[in-house]
């Protein structure tokens, strides 16, 4: 059995905010430590058959960087989806949300009538 190892680093104010997100992947081409604005990590609990969830991002995150990362979060969420069940009706519905939510925010452009 292998192991894998994904680090996360954290770098907090005095008032306990996040300043500064990096990551580290052991197995990557470059293990330098890589900087983020944000993350968003979901774990499903053997046993309680819950989610658990950590959101962090920076104080420097922009909206505008926010509505990028949850649009390309719905639509990577719809593909993986499909991946792991096969049910392309439901990850075409997410595939809508994601369209719908990507126009709204202006991430990309609606569709000309």
């Amino acid at each position: 059995m292998q192991n894998s190892k994904i680090i996360l680093e954290i770098l907090l104010d005095e008032n306990k905010i996040p300043e500064k997100i990096f990551w580290t992947a052991a197995e990557s081409d470059d293990a330098s430590k890589q900087p983020s604005k944000a993350l968003m990590l979901s774990l499903f609990h053997e046993q309680t058959k819950e989610t658990m969830r950590i959101d962090l991002w920076t104080k420097e995150m922009q909206v505008m960087e926010m509505d990028r990362f949850y649009y390309h979060s719905l639509k990577s969420m719809a593909d993986n989806y499909l991946k792991a069940t096969g049910n392309e009706k439901m990850a075409s519905a997410m595939r809508q949300l994601a369209q719908y939510f990507g126009e709204e925010t202006q991430i990309i452009p609606k569709p000309e009538h």
